[in-house]
């Protein structure tokens, strides 16, 4: 191979890799998704569906959204703004503990698998105290057939990023009242892009129904999983 035949291809491969880095680059700074593997349940998939309809009897886990596939681990009653947004070892180990029953078993610290239906509940990496609560799915894509294990803000924060916004808001509303969320903290990373300013508006409204929603029912007496 001649030596200018060499540095053409050095010369492509380092194009190629530098427009990798931009779109990663674009994806982080833009908000842009991150493209999420499009793989279609099977069968087995979704009779496993079914029968975990029955998390939503739990009341430390809901399946916030189906076709997003959200679950959400019950946090705390009240929150500081400034209070870390991540899944406690508490918080993990009951969701495995209701999910192994159904079959489904740890095999990273990011994920727990069910062999048989190929699902997985993929649970974001930790990536720093002060990261966005936007970030966490952000930055950890899965499959479509897989589900996220979340905090409830998370949860609330990936409704923000792919529902219209009073189907969002519709659909916050009835997570607070099962899984408060840290409405501040989602009120303080909200980005200057047209779906968070959109729903910049909802921000009080949304402290009202948890509030209430706190005061009136059972919710009351819940404590945190630790």
């Amino acid at each position: 191979m001649s030596g200018r035949h060499f540095r053409a291809m050095s010369v492509g491969g380092a194009g190629r890799e530098a427009d990798v880095l931009a779109r990663i680059r674009r994806w982080i700074i833009e908000g842009v998704k991150v493209p999420e593997d499009r793989t279609e349940p099977g069968e087995a998939a979704l009779r496993l569906y079914g029968r975990m309809a029955a998390l939503d009897g739990d009341p430390f886990l809901q399946v916030v959204d189906w076709k997003l596939r959200l679950i959400s681990v019950f946090d705390e009653l009240k929150y500081d703004r400034a209070d870390a947004d991540i899944l406690s070892p508490g918080m993990r180990r009951h969701a495995l503990a209701k999910l192994a029953p159904l079959g489904f078993r740890q095999v990273s610290g990011t994920a727990i698998r069910h062999v048989e239906a190929d699902v997985n509940v993929i649970m974001p990496k930790f990536h720093a105290l002060g990261a966005s609560p936007f970030d966490a799915t952000r930055h950890s894509p899965k499959r479509l057939c897989d589900f996220y294990l979340l905090t409830p803000t998370q949860a609330a924060c990936r409704l923000i990023d792919t529902c219209p916004t009073g189907e969002a808001v519709a659909r916050i509303k009835a997570l607070v009242a099962k899984h408060p969320v840290n409405v501040l903290r989602i009120g303080d990373f909200l980005e200057d892009r047209e779906a968070h300013r959109a729903f910049e508006g909802a921000i009080g409204h949304l402290r009202y129904v948890q509030r209430k929603a706190i005061e009136s029912t059972d919710l009351r007496h819940r404590r945190g999983l630790g």
